[in-house]
């Protein structure tokens, strides 16, 4: 039980403890808001999160909001869409990479690879799947 709560886990009972406004979807009952690491979780899990209508989204992004600040957790999002609308087929490990407006602003030195490497291939430049960081910004200044 205490390795648990090391790692922030909840029970069964203790989930089922909790109120649902403690929770970023309460209808559903998901995502619960209860510290930090829960909060980075609904963060991250938030486009998994199914059967759940537009408006449920727009009220678990405030609360999820509210949360963070509470938590001192980082949100740089400034609205649910930016979080990406749930997709049965694609993995958000397989959606496509674009560089953000802040990596493009940053210089190429302090990118990392796989920034360097979406670059890359928004540059239709060949042989970068095999290409070391080094390589790839060796060919990104050379074009």
């Amino acid at each position: 039980m205490a390795a648990r709560k090391q790692r922030n886990e909840l029970d069964a009972a203790e989930r089922n403890a909790m109120p649902e406004r403690a929770f970023a979807f309460p209808r559903l009952r998901k995502e619960p808001l209860n510290d930090a690491s829960h909060v980075r979780n609904a963060i991250a899990r938030f486009d998994q999160v199914r059967d759940a209508s537009d408006d449920e989204r727009a009220e678990a992004f405030r609360r999820i909001k509210r949360a963070a600040k509470r938590f001192g957790v980082e949100m740089t999002e400034r609205n649910w869409r930016e979080l990406g609308k749930p997709s049965r087929t694609m993995k958000s490990s397989d959606k496509p990479r674009t560089p953000t407006k802040a990596v493009r602003n940053m210089p190429r030195a302090e990118r990392s690879r796989d920034d360097l490497y979406a670059e890359a291939k928004q540059r239709n430049i060949k042989g970068r799947s095999a290409m070391t960081k080094a390589d790839l910004l060796h060919a990104l200044e050379g074009r």
